[in-house]
């Protein structure tokens, strides 16, 4: 077993699931993979499943009845992967917005550099968004400077979902309590960590929109973390 575990919560991502698992096991630092499905009606777990025999020990699956929401599947697996000893725990989209390869870097920010979250950023020097519209980039930099306003949390990627945890945030971030479960849940757990005085570090990323299968955004989750924000800030 790892000391690394990756979590990847999927719906309908029939398109990328297969590759992405294959990318993750190539990679040269030794990843084990959980994939949270919420009944997927397009078979995604059934692909996973037929992948569990090839690669023993290291993929694993938990099914949820339902689409849920990002934040609970997270912390669904962030509770797996506590109970199963994983000292690094990873979060990251299956859509190849992320890159895998990041992983890596990720780790190696955590594991030598000592930060205790390693966020992917978009929004620091080398940093950089691929194939999305001038105006959902905005959209994104102007969310993450309102944050940073609020809170007064000084993370210039305050969405971004592409991060690495230690265990010891996760056990003590009090993983029941967190809110928000859509595009606030990112900001949340960030915010959990930075007012426990764990060390947040960000790492330059390239996002990439994703080429296959459709997006899980709507204005619901962006008017979830505006209005999530400021009830952090006046209650946590």
């Amino acid at each position: 077993m790892s000391e690394a575990l990756v979590i990847i919560p999927t719906y309908n991502e029939k398109e990328n699931v297969e590759r992405m698992v294959r990318k993750v096991f190539s990679l040269p630092v030794a990843f084990d993979l959980l994939i949270v499905d919420d009944g997927s009606p397009d078979g995604t777990a059934a692909i996973v499943k037929s992948l569990m025999a090839e690669f023993p020990n290291r993929l694993h699956i938990e099914e949820r009845s339902g689409k849920l929401g990002l934040g609970t599947a997270y912390i669904h697996g962030f509770k797996w992967g506590l109970q199963h000893s994983y000292e690094f725990l990873f979060e990251m989209d299956c859509d190849f917005s992320h890159n895998p390869d990041d992983l890596v870097r990720l780790y190696i920010a955590a594991k030598e550099g000592g930060a205790d979250v390693a966020i992917g950023s978009r929004y620091i020097k080398g940093g950089k968004v691929e194939n999305w519209p001038i105006g959902r980039i905005l959209m994104s930099y102007f969310a993450s400077v309102y944050v940073r306003l609020v809170l007064w949390m000084n993370i210039k990627d305050t969405t971004a979902g592409f991060k690495c945890y230690r265990r010891v945030v996760l056990e003590n971030i009090a993983l029941d309590e967190v809110r928000f479960i859509g595009y606030a849940f990112q900001i949340e757990m960030k915010y959990r960590a930075w007012r426990k005085k764990y060390s947040l570090v960000e790492v330059p990323i390239t996002f990439t929109d994703r080429i296959a299968g459709s997006s899980k955004m709507s204005s619901g989750i962006f008017k979830e973390a505006f209005l999530g924000v400021l009830q952090m800030r006046f209650m946590l």
